[in-house]
């Protein structure tokens, strides 16, 4: 789950992709005139133009690289100091730009995702960024527009294990990304463009039925009890709104969300974003789904978390969990306007079945 937001004004940082973009504008300014710039300036696509120093540089054998440092700002991003680098070397006449992987970036296997399988995961806003970087510059220095780049990240393949990559079918290294060029701390962008690019490559596998959990514990239970593969598991955490809203425009045939009982009650109330920070669990209206045990529901009410209403509800054999399901399932329908079949499934801490409601 994301860390909370701290109070305060945050600091906004920049994306893998803007780091590359500024490492290959001044690789390529020491590839045309034999010297590094003592920092560099890029333009981002909002017309930011921010300035990079220079971590480490190298020219020899035709080839120059530069590496900055990123700094994702205030924003708990993986890859916030690592070192980025791109390598570029003059490329055959009439090639335009190209891009390799280099150590830490990783490659796309998948269909289904920006960049097709064998080509490097470089998403095209970089590629973009990076592009027009050598344009402007070819322009400025008289130099060639055909050149090759190798961006690479080091550490990259380690820090890789702490995202969603291996399941989206990109090995050997991270992603590098930014549409903007800017991180703005806490937006939670990257875990939800992994929820939509993990849609992507489900349905462009050819998968029907997907299942999105909140957790790790609901993802093992809807995974050994419908024999699912990775590639049909959604990491959705606290994003039920990124996912479904994604969901009406690129539906798929079924659907199970899975999670624990607050969180998914919390959906019933009509949350989307089901982060303790964001949202909270009205014991109140949760009490009105045991109207016919007002001893239970005034229990409920005065209840300090879900899994206690949860727990004294079992206790008395109200099927709560199951109505809980059932509302949720009613606030996911709703909001995917559309024709996916939708069930819910509720799972307790340990991973057993609650609730459920599927129609």
């Amino acid at each position: 789950m994301p860390a909370r937001k701290p109070d305060g004004n945050l600091k906004r940082g920049w994306t893998t992709g803007a780091c590359a973009t500024a490492a290959t504008a001044a690789a390529y300014e020491a590839m045309v005139t034999g010297r590094f710039p003592d920092a560099v300036t890029i333009t981002l696509p909002r017309g930011e133009e921010p300035t990079f120093d220079l971590a480490r540089t190298d020219l020899a054998g035709g080839a120059a690289t530069a590496a900055v440092i990123k700094d994702a700002g205030d924003d708990p991003d993986v890859t916030h100091g690592a070192e980025v680098s791109a390598t570029l070397r003059p490329g055959t006449a009439g090639s335009g730009v190209t891009f390799h992987a280099g150590p830490g970036v990783g490659m796309v296997t998948k269909p289904g995702l920006p960049i097709p399988p064998g080509e490097p995961a470089i998403n095209p806003g970089p590629r973009g960024m990076m592009t027009g970087a050598i344009r402007d510059l070819a322009r400025k220095f008289n130099g060639p527009p055909d050149v090759e780049i190798t961006v690479a990240i080091k550490d990259g393949e380690t820090l890789a294990l702490k995202t969603m990559n291996g399941r989206l079918g990109i090995v050997g290294g991270l992603s590098v990304l930014g549409t903007t060029g800017v991180v703005i701390p806490y937006s939670c962008a990257s875990w939800i463009h992994a929820i939509h690019r993990g849609v992507d490559v489900a349905r462009a596998g050819g998968i029907r039925h997907i299942a999105a959990a909140t957790g790790s514990t609901s993802e093992k239970a809807v995974k050994d009890l419908y024999g699912l593969p990775d590639m049909a598991l959604i990491d959705m955490g606290d994003f039920a709104g990124g996912l479904l809203k994604y969901l009406r425009r690129q539906p798929v045939a079924q659907l199970t969300l899975a999670g624990g009982f607050g969180k998914l009650a919390k959906l019933a109330q009509g949350n989307l974003d089901l982060h303790s920070a964001r949202s909270s669990l009205d014991m109140a209206r949760l009490a009105q789904l045991a109207p016919d045990d007002p001893a239970l529901a005034a229990g409920i009410a005065a209840a300090n978390t879900g899994m206690e209403a949860l727990q004294l509800s079992q206790a008395a054999g109200v099927p709560l969990a199951d109505r809980v399901a059932k509302g949720a399932r009613e606030v996911a329908l709703a909001a995917l306007a559309g024709d996916v079949a939708v069930e819910v499934l509720v799972f307790d801490r340990k991973g057993n079945l609650a609730g459920r409601a599927d129609g």
